[in-house]
């Protein structure tokens, strides 16, 4: 694997970027224990990012695809508006009662409603546009997430794609299914998207 960013750069945007709501922090160090995988966690910097794309866009209505234990949904859910909503979906039982847990804590978490199970089917469900798209679920489903979503966003409506660097895999095999989904997307003349270096590599995405 090719590290995207040194990780002293890393640890550099880190320390100067606003740290951890404390809540937030404390359930960073729980998943580790309780879930493993702490890889997964969208982290600090991404978290403080969607934040941000959030406070600045105002979106009412946001669609989460992959919560897993919760954090990146209730960095959202601080920065919505008046009225502003999050529909959260996450496959693995498990993880949606970690995440509901840590829901249940947070003065935010009212704003978000979590839908337990495979993600399209929700998405299909669920009625309306959407103003805000966060993915970061299982990596070959990202084309059909997408091709599922874009169609129903709002006039200003943005995809928010995550691990679209994949570790620097996406330079080695461009069988990897984000490199698949990168060229996808780079290839549809409906969108336009920028792929940034955050974290892991996040892309984001509006209609032409």
């Amino acid at each position: 694997m090719i590290d995207p960013i040194h990780p002293a750069i890393e640890e550099y945007a880190e320390r100067l970027s606003s740290p951890h709501d404390p809540l937030l922090a404390q359930l960073s160090a729980e998943t580790a224990d309780a879930l493993g995988s702490s890889m997964m966690l969208t982290g600090p910097v991404a978290g403080r990012f969607l934040e941000l794309l959030v406070w600045v866009a105002r979106p009412q209505r946001v669609l989460e695809i992959g919560t897993f234990s919760g954090h990146s949904a209730l960095a959202m859910a601080a920065a919505l508006p008046e009225g502003g909503r999050i529909d959260a979906c996450e496959l693995d039982p498990e993880r949606a009662a970690f995440a509901q847990r840590w829901f249940d804590r947070s003065p935010h978490g009212s704003r978000i409603a979590l839908h337990v199970g495979p993600a399209l089917e929700t998405v299909r469900r669920l009625e309306g546009t959407f103003d805000l798209v966060f993915v970061d679920a299982d990596k070959p489903s990202y084309v059909d997430y997408y091709e599922e979503v874009l169609p129903r966003l709002s006039e200003r409506g943005l995809i928010v794609a995550d691990n679209t660097l994949r570790g620097g895999g996406v330079v080695r095999d461009a069988d990897d299914p984000i490199a698949r989904f990168n060229e996808h997307v780079a290839a549809d003349e409906r969108s336009v998207q920028v792929l940034l270096t955050v974290r892991d590599g996040m892309t984001l995405i509006r209609r032409r």
